[in-house]
């Protein structure tokens, strides 16, 4: 089974409720969870781009981010799958990667994204 790392922003009220809902649909454990928002999860990259946008690893792959990495996501919980199946499409990808970057701009700073600036 492939598994899924992905880091998320826990200060993030959306983001919290998101993860929830995530962890409910992972009967298979395939998903790991990692809270970047409190400053405890470790960071492959810069702190700051983990809290700005969405990011996943499928197991040995590269780092994907926004839509891309909810797809990876998508991909191991059996109920979303076949969403995730099509954002493998580049033509769905970027529907959904212009609708992702829409969200961003209505999703208000978080504390920590606060604290990354100072």
């Amino acid at each position: 089974m492939i598994k899924v790392t992905v880091w998320f922003d826990g200060s993030c009220p959306l983001c919290r409720r998101e993860v929830a809902l995530m962890r409910r649909l992972d009967r298979d454990a395939a998903v790991d969870f990692i809270d970047v928002g409190t400053g405890d999860g470790a960071c492959p990259i810069d702190r700051s781009d983990l809290l700005n946008r969405f990011h996943a690893r499928e197991a040995g792959g590269p780092m994907l981010s926004g839509a891309a990495a909810f797809g990876a996501m998508w991909r191991v919980l059996p109920l979303l799958r076949p969403l995730g199946l099509m954002a493998r499409n580049p033509v769905i990808l970027a529907g959904l990667e212009r609708l992702y970057r829409v969200f961003l701009t209505l999703r208000p700073p978080t504390p920590a994204q606060r604290a990354c600036l100072r």
